[in-house]
């Protein structure tokens, strides 16, 4: 079979990779046309479009890229409809491909699917709408959204989470793995490991990074060890640890959480990450004007919580410190209940064994992919 897909962004192109490798596995006739990036070009067949030059983020840039936006758009209509493939497969980055969808749907007969859906149980709910007319199927990779779409009469598939499948992988390939070579390797002293995740962007790092430097300044009998994000030099990091003796990691963060005894996480992804390395941690998040966020997000966000481990659990299983509630003080007291009370870490512990059993087993890209196929044949 023939498909199209469309990711403009790098986690897209990642997913869309790991889902064209299953899609090749199952239909060993799969020919592929896509926009995205480098991972989904290893795969092989025709790269129309790399997400570099699709990524506008923000209201200015999208603004000051009208033309390039609306140009790439007519090229990815004007190409599916060329390719006719048997399916279009739309990855996140809704802005985008909603109205690919709609324009496919409206002008051919060619089926829709997306796969990871976009967060529109938190912002944007009347996107809902647009997926009911014009997508066929939507393959979803976090359990709660299918509950959320349900009560919009909207059935769609849950496929599993790729981040489980990649701690699967590395803790698979990574077996015989031990604390005292990670400590050696890394030239580290003998002390159980503080993971600190201050985020993947520089205005995280330097929001963030310092607080909890601070917060675990008093625990002298552990090490703070930081997880270098990808793409940042170490200098920068180095402007916010000043005077504190502090290691940095680059390239390591799932060998960091695996021997960690507690880990510091700016939200997102490396919640949900954390939690499956099963390693207790407080989610801290310093936003600007913290009461003012704090009520937007109160008042017009449709969400109770922002980090995936508490929305999967749908109960606080983790302390979610961001706007008012952030402060040195919030968390050095969390860091001191999971350190000290035995009874508040196996509780939190228990907590991830609920979010682990939803999440599922590994296999996201290939129970999509077995999906997908078998919704296309029958």
């Amino acid at each position: 079979m023939k498909y199209f897909l469309v990711a403009g962004e790098a986690s897209g192109d990642l997913h869309g990779s790991n889902l064209m490798a299953a899609l090749k596995e199952q239909d060993p006739d799969a020919e592929f046309c896509f926009f995205g990036g480098d991972l989904m070009q290893a795969q092989g067949d025709r790269l129309i479009k790399h997400y570099r030059e699709m990524a506008f983020m923000g209201v200015i840039p999208v603004l000051l890229n009208l033309r390039t936006i609306l140009r790439n758009m007519k090229i990815c209509q004007e190409e599916i409809v060329k390719f006719q493939p048997d399916v279009l497969i739309l990855i996140d980055y809704p802005g985008f491909n909603l109205k690919i969808a709609k324009y496919i749907k409206t002008h051919t007969k060619i089926p829709v699917y997306y796969y990871i859906s976009p967060k529109v149980w938190a912002w944007k709910e009347y996107r809902v709408k647009s997926f009911k007319k014009y997508v066929d199927e939507m393959f979803s990779i976090l359990p709660f959204e299918v509950e959320f779409f349900k009560k919009h009469n909207y059935d769609i598939n849950y496929v599993g989470n790729p981040t489980v499948d990649a701690v699967a992988h590395f803790n698979a390939e990574n077996e015989s793995d031990t604390y005292e070579r990670f400590i050696a390797d890394n030239m580290l002293p003998s002390k159980p490991v503080i993971a600190l995740l201050a985020g993947s962007r520089k205005q995280e790092i330097k929001d963030n990074l310092p607080s909890m430097l601070e917060a675990i300044k008093g625990f002298s009998e552990y090490q703070a060890v930081i997880a270098g994000a990808p793409g940042i030099d170490p200098d920068y990091y180095k402007e916010y640890i000043g005077d504190k003796h502090c290691k940095i990691v680059f390239d390591q963060t799932y060998r960091l959480l695996s021997h960690s005894t507690m880990a510091l996480v700016t939200s997102g992804t490396a919640t949900l990450e954390t939690a499956l390395f099963r390693v207790p941690q407080v989610v801290c998040y310093k936003t600007p004007i913290p009461p003012v966020v704090y009520w937007v997000f109160k008042n017009l966000l449709h969400t109770k919580y922002i980090s995936l481990v508490n929305l999967i659990a749908d109960k606080t299983v983790v302390q979610e410190l961001f706007a008012k509630f952030f402060s040195v003080e919030a968390i050095r007291n969390e860091a001191d209940k999971i350190l000290h009370n035995e009874e508040y870490r196996n509780n939190m512990l228990a907590g991830y064994g609920d979010v682990i059993s939803l999440t599922g087993k590994p296999g996201a890209s290939q129970h999509a992919a077995q999906l997908m196929i078998s919704k296309l044949r029958y």
